[in-house]
């Protein structure tokens, strides 16, 4: 029997973290290995191992069912069998648990080891359908959208068995994501953009102050994704302090709120003085 990681270790997260940072944790790493975007030789089997983590570790009883037994109580040839702890089904969200020792999806046509179908898992958590199942698949068009265009939203034409569509991008879509439109689906490509790094609907820039602002304090304008904004800083501020703005972040797809954004203070150092500046700073640092 081939040894399988540690669920917790796949997913990168400790054994006490959340259900949000499980299912952060997910998002990123799916996103990284999914086949459609990974082409490495190992990237398959690496996107099958984090779905089988999420699929165990986003479920409660699942979760607690693996911290009792641990990987045992997921082989199929380790004696549990259809009557131990797996031989019950549990509906969560989208999402259905059968513990059974058959494995795979009856109408998938493919034996997962007990765990459902990866890309149904991927698709469910984003939204969309699997291209993983039933034999057809189905028709597939990548889009690229520049990073302002997936947080406020897009409308591209496509072209569709000789049809012309005009479809919508809601706003607040990210990297990776997949949508159905009729009977193809979308798979959405976001460029990156210079000053805003995106971590699921909150975004983070990087903001450099001058060393007099971070001692005396004051007011310094900084970039969020309506424009400019007037934000304080105290007096004393510290380097790395981070500063977030509620609600300034992604927008999310399916209309509820918001994330917020995150502004870390880069002090600015002067590496030249003047006469006049190295004396203040010295009779500073004389009476301190």
């Amino acid at each position: 029997m081939v040894t399988k990681r540690d669920f917790y270790d796949v997913l990168g997260v400790s054994k006490s973290a959340s259900q949000p940072e499980i299912k952060k944790a997910y998002r990123n790493l799916a996103l990284k290995y999914h086949p459609d975007r990974n082409k490495e030789k190992d990237a398959a089997e690496k996107f099958k191992e984090i779905n089988e983590a999420y699929e165990v570790l986003s479920n409660p009883e699942k979760r607690q069912t693996y911290d009792q037994f641990g990987q045992a109580a997921f082989d199929q040839t380790a004696g549990f069998g259809a009557q131990g702890p797996f031989a019950r089904t549990y509906k969560s969200g989208p999402f259905t648990y059968s513990y059974s020792s058959t494995g795979g999806s009856p109408s998938s046509g493919f034996d997962f080891g007990g765990f459902s179908d990866p890309f149904e898992i991927f698709e469910a958590f984003f939204g969309g359908g699997s291209p993983f199942r039933r034999g057809q698949q189905i028709p597939r068009y990548g889009l690229t959208l520049d990073f302002m265009e997936a947080v406020k939203g897009a409308e591209r034409t496509i072209i569709h068995r000789g049809k012309e569509y005009k479809i919508k991008i809601p706003a607040g879509v990210d990297d990776g994501i997949r949508i159905k439109f009729k009977d193809f689906i979308v798979s959405i490509d976001v460029k990156t953009d210079p000053v805003f790094k995106r971590e699921g609907y909150d975004i983070l820039i990087n903001h450099e102050i001058p060393f007099s602002l971070a001692v005396l304090g004051g007011n310094t304008e900084i970039p969020t994704l309506d424009g400019q904004v007037k934000i304080k800083i105290r007096q004393g501020t510290q380097p790395g302090t981070m500063i977030r703005l509620r609600g300034k972040g992604i927008p999310h797809p399916q209309g509820y709120g918001k994330g917020d954004q995150y502004i870390r203070l880069i002090i600015t150092i002067p590496q030249r003085l003047n006469r006049e500046q190295r004396k203040i700073l010295e009779e500073f640092e004389r009476i301190s």
